[in-house]
């Protein structure tokens, strides 16, 4: 049973709800959870166009600072009731980790706790966004060629993030790494992926971070199932990787609909 949730959204969510600060919490506290981390999307490199059609995968930088002061205030106001960390989810995107770690070395001393997640697959000189929809998700396979080597990209490129020199900033927690499985009930791999994710969490133990447990999945409709798979956790929890519960809520009333995962949780407040 998790005591802290590590992967939180907020109002600053541009594909979210407009719930403030406060309902997030006044739940989590409702819920008896000790900490939370908010880690809204982190502003995407200035350089690097959003594929989504709304370009709404994350926060304006503009309205980072306002989100870090609002953060603070709060963490303070709330102080002795519940642990409040400031976070991101920060987007691993192949060809911009220099952007991307100058990025963290302007806010990351404004940071408690970080994500870093894939969300965005480059194929050729184009990139697409892996989770958006099952329409995107189609044209991802119609350019790569089948649903296992979109399958076998994905993995690459989580492999490649945990590998990737982002300074002394970067995330250590890996977000959702089963990430490809969001649409799997209708775009099934012919073949099991089993040894990449195997792989993915052998990177991750040598890189010394911890693993974002994430139950979305389990309510999305054509995925059924949490990010990491249960049998992934297990071969985590024999590597002894930290695992830290995320319910990745993009409104409130999702901190109480998150499904009670049991596993051995770190918990980080």
């Amino acid at each position: 049973m998790h005591v802290y949730d590590g992967h939180i959204h907020s109002p600053f969510c541009p594909h979210g709800s407009n719930d403030p600060f406060e309902k997030y919490i006044e739940e989590a506290i409702a819920l008896h959870l000790r900490g939370i981390t908010f880690t809204e999307h982190a502003p995407l490199p200035e350089s690097f166009v959003d594929p989504t059609p709304l370009q709404d995968s994350a926060m304006a930088k503009a309205d980072l600072p306002l989100y870090l002061t609002q953060l603070q205030t709060l963490k303070e106001k709330y102080e002795g009731k519940i642990q409040i960390n400031i976070g991101l989810e920060v987007d691993y995107i192949e060809g911009y980790e220099k952007e991307t770690s100058h990025f963290l070395n302007e806010y990351g001393p404004f940071l408690d706790d970080c994500i870093l997640s894939v969300h965005f697959l480059k194929i050729n000189d184009t990139y697409h966004c892996i989770d958006y929809s099952p329409d995107a998700f189609s044209r991802i396979i119609s350019e790569v060629g089948t649903v296992d080597k979109v399958y076998e990209l994905y993995f690459n490129t989580v492999l490649t993030s945990i590998h990737a020199d982002l300074g002394i900033y970067k995330p250590n927690r890996i977000g959702h790494i089963s990430l490809v499985h969001k649409f799997q009930k209708m775009f099934q791999p012919a073949f099991s992926h089993r040894k990449q994710m195997l792989l993915v969490l052998d990177a991750i133990k040598q890189a010394n971070m911890s693993l974002d447990i994430n139950s979305a999945g389990l309510g999305k409709p054509l995925c059924q199932e949490q990010y990491p798979p249960h049998d992934i956790v297990e071969e985590a929890i024999k590597r002894q990787i930290p695992l830290v519960y995320g319910s990745d809520a993009h409104q409130a009333k999702a901190l109480a609909q998150a499904p009670m995962l049991s596993y051995p949780f770190e918990s980080l407040a």
